[in-house]
């Protein structure tokens, strides 16, 4: 954060009351402020560019902030504040803090052998994520131009899926035979200043098999001839590249593994995943989380062309669409069975669908919520769906009676003229309230142990597709159960 930033932009004493508000923080008022004086510089309207204050403006602030504020301007001014960021630090820091069509704009402007300079200047796990961006024939050509060691691990960690282990690590660390000495691996540290210092250092034995770790720490407080083979921990927890990511973040948080280890089948390091890459995986995860729940394949941002943003909703709305097609054909169904009774029952329907709508989701999101963060296991399972499902009866039992109780009470004192038999109505909407949250609370706890079990992500169980699906189970047991409540208690 800029010094300007500090000096002269104090929040206010109200801002600290609303901290907890994430669109009041520090962060958010940085990217708004930043935003502003890029538009002006730009000047949209005219078309006019002041590159002065454009590039006065990449002087003051990190290029971290920059490559945030790029995704809200418009995409051919872009490539304009890239080039003038002050140095070639600052560009690379710029590509891989910005967004995909922030990167892909710049590169429509740069050439393969500027390109090529940016990637080299870059560890090679980032390189990857940037070089996603190029099109594949354009992403060989730059690869061609680089230095070949450099190309080879970049298409190594090419060959393994983002959303795996090996996705996620670098092949870029620092790993030393038993019998180096704490001297020589500072030696060769300190000749290397372009890997980066995780805070362990890998031991290896002679053939190459890992052994275990030294913290970093212990290269400074130990005397330098000691071998690290004496200084060295023991390796508790390490995956193979072909882990999933969802693996890694449950090992690292759980352990606090700042950097875990990679190994083949042969137990030879082939990477190592930092606690920087993981958090980025959490986020990854938390994207794809809040966008499946919200019933859309859109990443989570704000900056995307509307229509692009409409087309990865539609798709999931066609599921709403089509469950209120089938609800209006169960309703049509039920009209002739019930006779006069739907004229009654059928302005509860809301009332039903709402309740069972919001008892489902309740259930299936605590159940996503736990099995995310590993509180539920095979073992455990059975015992979270039994408090589940109680928890939808006492729900069933406790709103079934209330809502009965006021819908004869508003029928006998007039409030209301629900129908001319106050008890049968009342009788049917409290029956109906049970029989929905248990449909409901079924539906909710069934939902993410079957999508878990096709292997496709949980978090669907709390988007439209349950929510349809419970619209017309929620329905058409209320309608089984108006018709037994009416047949079997008050058909005299």
């Amino acid at each position: 954060m800029t010094q300007e930033w500090e000096n002269n932009h104090n929040p206010p004493e109200e801002f600290h009351s609303a901290a907890g508000n994430l669109m009041d923080s520090k962060t958010s008022h940085l990217d708004d402020q930043l935003s502003a004086r890029l538009e002006e510089a730009f000047h949209k309207m005219t078309s006019n560019v002041h590159l002065h204050d454009v590039a006065k403006i990449a002087m003051e602030y990190s290029p971290i902030d920059l490559a945030y504020a790029a995704s809200r301007l418009p995409p051919s001014v872009r490539p304009v504040l890239f080039e003038n960021l002050p140095d070639e630090e600052a560009k690379m820091t710029f590509m891989i803090n910005t967004d995909g069509n922030t990167r892909a704009e710049v590169f429509r402007s740069l050439n393969d052998h500027q390109v090529k300079e940016l990637i080299e200047k870059m560890p090679p796990d980032d390189a990857v994520w940037v070089l996603d961006n190029l099109p594949e024939r354009r992403n060989r050509r730059v690869l061609e131009l680089l230095d070949p060691k450099k190309a080879i691990r970049i298409r190594e960690l090419q060959k393994h899926s983002r959303n795996s282990a090996g996705g996620l690590m670098t092949n870029e660390f620092f790993a030393f035979t038993m019998d180096t000495t704490i001297s020589e691996a500072a030696a060769y540290i300190r000749d290397n200043p372009g890997i980066d210092l995780t805070r362990r250092v890998f031991v290896l034995s002679n053939e190459g098999e890992l052994m275990g770790y030294v913290p970093a720490r212990n290269l400074i407080v130990n005397p330098p001839h000691l071998p690290l083979k004496q200084v060295m921990r023991q390796i508790l927890h390490k995956v193979t590249p072909d882990a999933t990511r969802e693996e890694v973040v449950d090992l690292v948080e759980r352990y606090k593994i700042p950097a875990l280890p990679v190994v083949d089948e042969n137990n030879y390091l082939i990477g190592v995943i930092t606690y920087e890459d993981v958090v980025e995986a959490i986020e990854d995860i938390a994207d794809e989380t809040i966008a499946w729940m919200a019933g859309t394949a859109e990443e989570v941002g704000e900056h995307d062309p509307v229509f692009k943003r409409f087309l990865s909703r539609a798709p999931w709305l066609l599921v709403t669409l089509f469950g209120g097609l089938i609800s209006a054909a169960i309703m049509s169904y039920f009209q002739g069975i019930e006779g006069n009774l739907l004229a009654f029952i059928v302005f509860f329907i809301p009332l039903i669908n709402g309740m069972s709508g919001n008892v489902g989701i309740q259930c299936s999101t605590v159940l996503v919520r736990s099995m995310a963060i590993g509180m539920i296991s095979s073992g455990t399972k059975g015992n979270a769906v039994r408090k589940e499902i109680l928890i939808g009866l006492m729900n069933g039992v406790f709103f079934g009676i209330l809502g009965g109780l006021i819908v004869y009470l508003v029928t006998v004192f007039g409030i209301q003229d629900f129908s001319p038999n106050p008890l049968e109505l009342a009788s049917i909407t409290g029956a109906g309230l049970l029989g929905a949250c248990l449909s409901a609370t079924l539906l909710g706890v069934a939902a993410p142990f079957f999508f878990a079990r096709l292997g496709i992500d949980p978090a669907l169980a709390s988007g439209p597709i349950v929510t349809a699906f419970n619209d017309i189970f929620s329905m058409i047991m209320y309608f089984i159960i108006s018709g037994l409540i009416s047949n079997l208690l008050f058909s005299s």
